[in-house]
Formats: C-alpha cells, sequence, structure tokens
C-alpha cells in the first residue's frame, strides 16, 4: 500500500496563532448588548467570542468578536449573577447552551405554556428555530454560559412581546434595523 501525504495547507506560525487566542480571564465584554439587559433579573455581561458579532449595540467597542469574523456561526459567554440571563427571545437559526460552570434554566415557550430543562458544566442543549427561549443563572454563585448561535447570517433577535413592552418601561427599544434606541 502507497502512502499518500497531504497537499501542503497553509502555514501559520506560532505568533499568528496567538492572535486567534482568547484568554477566558482577560475578556471584557459589555452590559447592553439587549434590550433585555435593562430589566431586573436579566442583567448579564454579554462577551461576543467569534462569529457574527450577535447584538442591538454595534456601536459598544467591548462586543467586537474579540477573535474576529466566523463563516456560518457566532460563539460567546453570557455571565450572570445568581437569578438573571436572558429574557424570551427567538432566532432565525438555532442556538445550542452550554454552561462552563454554575446550574442554568434553559425555558421556553411551548405555545402559552413555558418549560424547562436544567444544565451544569458540559452539559450542553440546542434550540430549535423560531422557539422562544431564555436562560438563568440557577446557582447560588455567578456563574458562566456558552453559547453559538448558527448559520450564516444569524439575524437579529426576535424579542417576545412580554419583553418588548418592559424594555420600553426601562427607557429602551430596538428600531425597525433591530438595533438599540433611547426612548422617552
Amino acid at each position: 500500500m502507497t502512502r499518500v501525504d497531504p497537499p501542503p495547507g497553509p502555514s501559520v506560525s506560532v505568533a499568528d496563532m496567538q492572535t486567534r487566542v482568547a484568554r477566558f480571564n482577560e475578556l471584557k465584554g459589555s452590559d447592553l448588548c439587549f434590550m433585555d439587559q435593562r430589566i431586573p433579573g436579566h442583567e448579564r455581561e454579554m462577551i461576543n467570542l467569534h462569529g457574527l458579532g450577535v447584538t442591538e449595540n454595534e456601536d459598544d467597542p467591548d462586543l467586537a468578536p474579540k477573535l474576529g469574523n466566523a463563516h456560518g456561526f457566532a460563539h460567546g459567554f453570557a455571565k450572570c449573577e445568581p437569578g438573571c440571563g436572558a429574557a424570551l427571545h427567538w432566532h432565525e437559526t438555532e442556538e445550542v447552551f452550554m454552561p462552563l460552570d454554575g446550574k442554568w434554566s434553559i425555558y421556553w415557550r411551548d405555545g402559552e405554556e413555558e418549560h424547562e430543562v436544567f444544565l451544569e458544566a458540559g452539559d450542553t442543549v440546542s434550540v430549535p428555530i423560531g422557539i422562544y427561549r431564555g436562560f438563568k443563572n440557577v446557582s447560588d454563585q455567578p456563574a458562566t454560559l456558552h453559547f453559538i448561535v448558527g448559520g450564516p447570517d444569524t439575524g437579529k433577535v426576535h424579542w417576545h412581546p412580554s419583553v418588548i413592552e418592559a424594555a420600553r418601561k426601562t427607557g429602551i427599544a430596538v428600531d425597525d434595523n433591530g438595533l438599540l434606541v433611547e426612548i422617552e
């Protein structure tokens, strides 16, 4: 049997690879990536790690993807205090959640009913397209959740009507392009 070597690929130096490394303890995100973050119980730090930069606050440089663009997905971290997390929303693509630590409730709407599953570090769930979903840190300490939003165009977040109403009461909304605006 004749051995076949793979074709030569691109060359990547150690220095080049270092530019593709994000050190967890050095990551800084933003507390205003999405309009629900002003609603009590939904405060969190969002860190866009790699990908399409899923955000409603494109003017915040802290929300730029730390590792640049990716092809076909976006991912990052949500850091939350106990009892906090994301309000009901849906995406035009799948969304995957995996806790790095703590215990998390991943909840969703099925018609008028709300359901939830609980995840701990390393557990993973994939939420289908078009399902209103949210997440909450149900630990007794701050915790971090890893998220992945799939697809070549993650689109904008679609909020449950109750979230839009609650956010407007805090003085914030999104415009027709899905970007944050202050309202009076």
